[in-house]
């Protein structure tokens, strides 16, 4: 997934807030299962996080285009990890270690086929 930074992703000073590196994964995953038809959350269950290691190795500013990679490093029953990062023009700025958690409801549950072969796209990690 490829982005523009604008005005309302940085600080006083033009420089990304933090927590938006959050957000940028976290829509990187949704657009994972949209551009296969797929919404991220329907009556089969949705993905929580449950655990997340993360490292913020440079800056982006206003105006940068950044795109976000994600790869799969492992997929289990009700659960999956991933590593996504953060490019601007090929220097990694931003990397994480996401584990996730498949519910239906408020309940872990087993994650569907259809889910996991959207998750086998992923080149591995």
């Amino acid at each position: 997934m490829t982005f523009r930074i604008y005005y309302d992703d940085t600080d006083a000073g033009g420089i990304v807030y933090h927590a938006n590196y959050l957000k940028y994964i976290e829509r990187a995953r949704s657009e994972l299962f949209f551009s296969v038809g797929q919404n991220p959350m329907d009556e089969s269950g949705h993905f929580v996080v449950r655990r997340i290691e993360s490292d913020f190795l440079a800056s982006a500013r206003l105006g940068d285009m950044l795109e976000v990679k994600t790869s799969l490093i492992e997929l289990k029953g009700a659960s999956c990890t991933l590593r996504q990062k953060i490019f601007k023009e090929g220097v990694c700025l931003f990397e994480a270690v996401v584990q996730l958690a498949h519910l239906k409801g408020d309940k872990v549950a087993r994650i569907p086929e259809k889910r996991k072969a959207v998750l086998r796209l992923l080149s591995k990690a």
